[in-house]
Protein backbone atom coordinates (compact mmCIF):
# COMPACT_ATOMS: atom_id res chain seq x y z
CA UNK A 1 0.00 0.00 0.00
CA UNK A 2 1.51 3.02 -1.30
CA UNK A 3 -1.54 5.93 -0.85
CA UNK A 4 -5.42 5.03 -0.36
CA UNK A 5 -8.37 7.34 0.75
CA UNK A 6 -9.05 8.51 -3.18
CA UNK A 7 -12.13 8.13 -5.55
CA UNK A 8 -10.97 6.92 -8.56
CA UNK A 9 -7.06 6.75 -8.46
CA UNK A 10 -5.88 6.65 -12.34
CA UNK A 11 -2.80 7.57 -14.51
CA UNK A 12 0.51 6.36 -12.35
CA UNK A 13 3.28 7.57 -13.53
CA UNK A 14 6.87 7.04 -12.42
CA UNK A 15 9.92 9.28 -11.64
CA UNK A 16 13.27 9.20 -12.38
CA UNK A 17 13.53 10.53 -8.91
CA UNK A 18 11.28 8.06 -7.21
CA UNK A 19 8.26 10.20 -6.65
CA UNK A 20 5.42 8.29 -8.26
CA UNK A 21 2.32 10.94 -9.87
CA UNK A 22 -1.17 9.90 -9.86
CA UNK A 23 -5.08 11.26 -10.06
CA UNK A 24 -8.26 11.18 -9.06
CA UNK A 25 -10.62 11.31 -11.78
CA UNK A 26 -13.53 11.79 -9.72
CA UNK A 27 -12.47 13.35 -6.10
CA UNK A 28 -10.82 15.71 -8.07
CA UNK A 29 -6.76 16.34 -8.66
CA UNK A 30 -3.29 15.21 -9.17
CA UNK A 31 -0.71 14.18 -6.64
CA UNK A 32 2.79 13.58 -6.40
CA UNK A 33 3.70 10.72 -3.60
CA UNK A 34 7.70 11.28 -2.48
CA UNK A 35 10.21 8.86 -2.33
CA UNK A 36 9.83 8.96 1.49
CA UNK A 37 6.14 8.33 1.56
CA UNK A 38 4.78 11.86 1.39
CA UNK A 39 2.06 12.96 -1.02
CA UNK A 40 1.35 16.32 -2.11
CA UNK A 41 -0.56 17.98 -4.53
CA UNK A 42 -0.02 18.93 -7.77
CA UNK A 43 -3.10 20.58 -9.31
CA UNK A 44 -5.44 21.13 -7.07
CA UNK A 45 -9.30 20.30 -7.57
CA UNK A 46 -8.48 19.17 -11.44
CA UNK A 47 -11.50 16.77 -12.75
CA UNK A 48 -11.52 13.94 -15.09
CA UNK A 49 -7.53 13.16 -15.48
CA UNK A 50 -7.03 9.81 -16.63
CA UNK A 51 -3.76 10.10 -18.33
CA UNK A 52 -0.66 11.83 -17.28
CA UNK A 53 2.82 12.23 -18.43
CA UNK A 54 6.60 14.13 -17.47
CA UNK A 55 6.88 17.07 -19.57
CA UNK A 56 11.19 17.19 -20.60
CA UNK A 57 10.97 20.81 -19.58
CA UNK A 58 9.32 19.99 -16.43
CA UNK A 59 5.73 19.84 -14.92
CA UNK A 60 3.48 17.25 -16.44
CA UNK A 61 0.53 17.13 -19.61
CA UNK A 62 -2.49 16.06 -18.13
CA UNK A 63 -6.11 15.00 -19.72
CA UNK A 64 -9.06 16.74 -18.42
CA UNK A 65 -11.14 18.31 -20.40
CA UNK A 66 -8.62 19.60 -22.39
CA UNK A 67 -4.96 18.63 -22.97
CA UNK A 68 -3.06 20.99 -20.78
CA UNK A 69 1.12 21.64 -19.56
CA UNK A 70 1.04 22.26 -16.15
CA UNK A 71 4.39 23.57 -14.55
CA UNK A 72 5.15 25.65 -11.26
CA UNK A 73 0.98 26.33 -11.27
CA UNK A 74 0.79 27.49 -14.83
CA UNK A 75 -1.46 26.35 -17.27
CA UNK A 76 -0.57 25.85 -21.11
CA UNK A 77 -3.15 24.46 -23.52
CA UNK A 78 -1.79 21.20 -25.31
CA UNK A 79 -5.18 20.68 -27.12
CA UNK A 80 -8.66 21.72 -28.16
CA UNK A 81 -10.68 19.79 -30.15
CA UNK A 82 -14.41 20.97 -30.82
CA UNK A 83 -17.15 18.37 -29.34
CA UNK A 84 -14.50 16.09 -27.12
CA UNK A 85 -16.05 15.66 -23.67
CA UNK A 86 -12.71 15.44 -22.33
CA UNK A 87 -9.72 13.40 -22.75
CA UNK A 88 -8.98 9.84 -21.16
CA UNK A 89 -5.15 8.15 -21.12
CA UNK A 90 -2.66 9.38 -23.16
CA UNK A 91 1.37 8.28 -23.85
CA UNK A 92 4.28 9.44 -25.25
CA UNK A 93 7.02 8.25 -27.80
CA UNK A 94 10.46 8.58 -27.96
CA UNK A 95 10.52 12.12 -29.88
CA UNK A 96 8.39 12.93 -26.98
CA UNK A 97 4.67 13.11 -28.99
CA UNK A 98 2.05 12.48 -27.45
CA UNK A 99 -1.21 9.87 -27.97
CA UNK A 100 -4.36 11.17 -25.79
CA UNK A 101 -8.09 9.02 -26.42
CA UNK A 102 -11.06 11.27 -26.58
CA UNK A 103 -14.42 11.29 -25.31
CA UNK A 104 -17.38 12.02 -26.84
CA UNK A 105 -19.72 11.30 -24.46
CA UNK A 106 -19.97 11.57 -20.82
CA UNK A 107 -18.67 8.00 -19.63
CA UNK A 108 -19.94 8.30 -15.77
CA UNK A 109 -23.60 9.31 -16.83
CA UNK A 110 -25.42 5.95 -17.48
CA UNK A 111 -28.18 7.30 -19.85
CA UNK A 112 -25.79 9.25 -22.18
CA UNK A 113 -25.45 7.71 -25.60
CA UNK A 114 -22.22 6.18 -26.50
CA UNK A 115 -20.83 8.04 -29.01
CA UNK A 116 -16.89 6.55 -30.17
CA UNK A 117 -13.79 8.93 -29.92
CA UNK A 118 -10.90 8.80 -31.25
CA UNK A 119 -7.18 8.61 -30.90
CA UNK A 120 -4.94 11.97 -31.51
CA UNK A 121 -1.58 12.59 -31.82
CA UNK A 122 0.15 16.07 -30.80
CA UNK A 123 3.26 16.66 -32.37
CA UNK A 124 6.53 18.23 -30.91
CA UNK A 125 5.42 21.27 -33.48
CA UNK A 126 1.91 21.55 -31.42
CA UNK A 127 0.23 20.15 -34.67
CA UNK A 128 -2.46 17.64 -34.07
CA UNK A 129 -3.88 15.07 -36.20
CA UNK A 130 -6.49 12.30 -35.66
CA UNK A 131 -4.83 8.86 -35.91
CA UNK A 132 -7.74 6.93 -36.30
CA UNK A 133 -11.76 6.92 -34.43
CA UNK A 134 -14.49 4.18 -33.86
CA UNK A 135 -13.41 3.32 -30.32
CA UNK A 136 -15.75 3.98 -27.84
CA UNK A 137 -15.21 4.35 -24.70
CA UNK A 138 -11.01 5.35 -25.12
CA UNK A 139 -8.95 4.35 -22.38
CA UNK A 140 -5.46 3.14 -21.81
CA UNK A 141 -2.75 3.15 -24.42
CA UNK A 142 0.54 2.32 -24.82
CA UNK A 143 3.05 1.82 -27.42
CA UNK A 144 5.17 -1.40 -28.41
CA UNK A 145 8.93 -0.66 -27.46
CA UNK A 146 9.74 -0.39 -30.77
CA UNK A 147 6.96 2.05 -31.26
CA UNK A 148 5.42 0.44 -34.54
CA UNK A 149 2.17 -1.29 -32.64
CA UNK A 150 -0.18 0.69 -30.86
CA UNK A 151 -2.59 -0.79 -28.39
CA UNK A 152 -5.62 0.85 -26.89
CA UNK A 153 -8.14 0.17 -24.80
CA UNK A 154 -12.01 0.06 -25.66
CA UNK A 155 -13.45 -0.37 -22.05
CA UNK A 156 -16.85 -0.02 -23.44
CA UNK A 157 -16.15 -2.93 -26.00
CA UNK A 158 -14.25 -4.71 -24.07
CA UNK A 159 -11.35 -5.21 -26.25
CA UNK A 160 -8.11 -3.82 -27.44
CA UNK A 161 -7.36 -2.06 -30.10
CA UNK A 162 -4.30 -3.42 -32.06
CA UNK A 163 -2.40 -0.49 -34.97
CA UNK A 164 0.52 -1.05 -36.77
CA UNK A 165 2.26 2.67 -36.94
CA UNK A 166 4.49 3.74 -39.93
CA UNK A 167 7.65 5.80 -39.99
CA UNK A 168 5.99 8.44 -40.85
CA UNK A 169 3.22 8.39 -38.14
CA UNK A 170 0.27 6.29 -40.03
CA UNK A 171 -1.71 3.91 -37.95
CA UNK A 172 -3.44 1.32 -39.97
CA UNK A 173 -4.51 -2.39 -39.67
CA UNK A 174 -6.87 -2.45 -36.90
CA UNK A 175 -7.33 -5.90 -34.88
CA UNK A 176 -8.48 -6.42 -31.86
CA UNK A 177 -7.90 -8.22 -28.61
CA UNK A 178 -11.08 -9.48 -26.56
CA UNK A 179 -10.71 -9.62 -23.45
CA UNK A 180 -14.45 -10.31 -22.79
CA UNK A 181 -13.40 -13.42 -20.97
CA UNK A 182 -11.50 -11.58 -18.62
CA UNK A 183 -13.32 -8.07 -17.50
CA UNK A 184 -13.22 -4.89 -19.49
CA UNK A 185 -9.89 -3.42 -19.92
CA UNK A 186 -8.25 0.29 -18.89
CA UNK A 187 -5.20 1.83 -18.24
CA UNK A 188 -2.19 -0.03 -19.63
CA UNK A 189 1.81 -0.55 -19.49
CA UNK A 190 4.21 -2.42 -21.23
CA UNK A 191 6.87 -4.33 -20.52
CA UNK A 192 10.62 -4.99 -22.15
CA UNK A 193 9.35 -7.78 -24.13
CA UNK A 194 6.60 -6.08 -25.86
CA UNK A 195 3.68 -7.98 -24.11
CA UNK A 196 0.84 -5.57 -21.98
CA UNK A 197 0.20 -5.21 -19.16
CA UNK A 198 -3.79 -4.46 -18.17
CA UNK A 199 -5.79 -3.60 -15.70
CA UNK A 200 -9.29 -5.35 -15.79
CA UNK A 201 -12.40 -4.49 -14.40
CA UNK A 202 -14.80 -6.66 -13.07
CA UNK A 203 -12.43 -8.02 -10.00
CA UNK A 204 -9.77 -10.07 -12.26
CA UNK A 205 -6.93 -7.55 -11.49
CA UNK A 206 -4.09 -7.27 -13.78
CA UNK A 207 -3.65 -9.60 -16.49
CA UNK A 208 -0.48 -9.72 -19.17
CA UNK A 209 -1.52 -10.00 -22.90
CA UNK A 210 1.47 -11.18 -25.34
CA UNK A 211 1.00 -9.44 -28.73
CA UNK A 212 -1.09 -12.31 -30.06
CA UNK A 213 -3.71 -11.79 -27.44
CA UNK A 214 -2.50 -14.55 -25.27
CA UNK A 215 -2.53 -14.00 -21.51
CA UNK A 216 -0.13 -15.30 -20.11
CA UNK A 217 0.03 -14.84 -16.47
CA UNK A 218 -2.41 -12.44 -13.56
CA UNK A 219 -1.86 -10.38 -10.81
CA UNK A 220 -4.89 -10.45 -8.50
CA UNK A 221 -5.62 -7.38 -6.74
CA UNK A 222 -7.63 -6.46 -4.00
CA UNK A 223 -10.50 -4.57 -6.08
CA UNK A 224 -12.93 -4.97 -8.10
CA UNK A 225 -12.36 -1.93 -9.89
CA UNK A 226 -8.69 -1.64 -11.08
CA UNK A 227 -7.53 1.34 -13.36
CA UNK A 228 -4.57 1.40 -14.31
CA UNK A 229 -1.01 0.18 -14.11
CA UNK A 230 2.84 1.11 -14.66
CA UNK A 231 6.25 0.30 -13.79
CA UNK A 232 8.17 2.24 -11.42
CA UNK A 233 11.84 1.27 -9.63
CA UNK A 234 14.96 1.63 -10.39
CA UNK A 235 14.71 -1.93 -12.43
CA UNK A 236 11.76 -0.75 -13.59
CA UNK A 237 10.22 -4.19 -11.54
CA UNK A 238 7.89 -2.56 -9.40
CA UNK A 239 4.32 -2.79 -10.65
CA UNK A 240 2.12 -0.15 -9.56
CA UNK A 241 -1.08 -0.86 -9.48
CA UNK A 242 -4.07 2.03 -8.95
CA UNK A 243 -7.72 1.25 -7.99
CA UNK A 244 -11.25 3.01 -7.13
CA UNK A 245 -11.88 0.60 -4.15
CA UNK A 246 -10.53 -1.95 -1.99
CA UNK A 247 -12.49 -5.04 -1.15
CA UNK A 248 -9.85 -5.97 1.34
CA UNK A 249 -10.76 -2.82 3.64
CA UNK A 250 -13.57 -0.89 1.98
CA UNK A 251 -13.01 2.37 4.12
CA UNK A 252 -9.36 2.37 2.71
CA UNK A 253 -10.99 3.37 -1.19
CA UNK A 254 -9.04 3.97 -4.19
CA UNK A 255 -5.81 2.94 -3.26
CA UNK A 256 -2.51 2.96 -4.95
CA UNK A 257 -0.36 -0.59 -4.30
CA UNK A 258 2.72 -1.72 -5.48
CA UNK A 259 3.70 -5.44 -5.71
CA UNK A 260 7.15 -6.72 -7.90
CA UNK A 261 7.59 -8.85 -11.17
CA UNK A 262 10.26 -10.62 -12.50
CA UNK A 263 10.03 -8.41 -15.98
CA UNK A 264 11.13 -5.24 -16.32
CA UNK A 265 8.68 -2.27 -18.24
CA UNK A 266 9.61 -0.81 -20.94
CA UNK A 267 11.61 3.01 -21.01
CA UNK A 268 8.35 6.21 -20.57
CA UNK A 269 9.48 9.06 -22.46
CA UNK A 270 8.98 12.46 -21.60
CA UNK A 271 6.38 14.74 -23.30
CA UNK A 272 7.97 17.45 -25.25
CA UNK A 273 4.68 18.91 -26.93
Amino acid sequence: MLASGYGLVEGPTAASDGSLYFSDVLGGGVYRRSPAGDVETVVPKRRGVGGLALHAEGGIVCSGRDLVHVRDGDTRLVLHVDGVAGWNDLCTDSSGRVYAGSLRFAVFDPDAPPVPGELWRVDTTGRASECYGGIVHANGVALAPDERTVYHSDTRARAVLVHDLDGDGRVYGRRTIDTSGWGAPDGMAVDEAGAIWVALLGGFGVGRLAPDGTLDRRVEVPATTVTSVCFAGDDRRDLVVVTADNTDNPALRGCVLRTRVDLAGAPVHPARV
